[in-house]
């Protein structure tokens, strides 16, 4: 009888650290950002409001822009950011995009 409170103990530990190593699209949205150059308090403010307003099929389309920093040189600028958004051809994740920039941006 022994072993099996030890695998209990064992899995529920796995569970958590599991749980705790995954990372919500908006820190990963987050990371994203500020991986393109755009600044942590500007990053931070965006993902919040763009996690919540996008689908995740469409924050999928966004991490297909993980390279953008390695594009440019330096720090990317928002209008940066959003002409590559805009070449996404989404209409309501270039909106959303906009709109985070702009409600952020104060």
């Amino acid at each position: 009888m022994r072993p099996f409170p030890f695998r209990a103990i064992l899995a529920a530990a796995l569970f958590a650290l599991a749980a705790c190593t995954s990372l919500s699209p908006e820190s990963r949205l987050r990371a994203g950002l500020e991986e393109a150059g755009l600044s942590p308090r500007m990053a931070g403010c965006m993902a919040e409001r763009m996690a919540d307003r996008l689908s995740l099929t469409q924050l999928r389309k966004l991490q297909s822009l993980a390279s953008l920093r390695k594009s440019h040189s330096g720090k990317m600028s928002v209008e940066d950011v959003l002409h590559k958004v805009r070449a996404l051809e989404d209409p309501e994740i270039f909106a959303v995009t906009s709109r985070s920039a702009l409600a952020c941006a104060f």
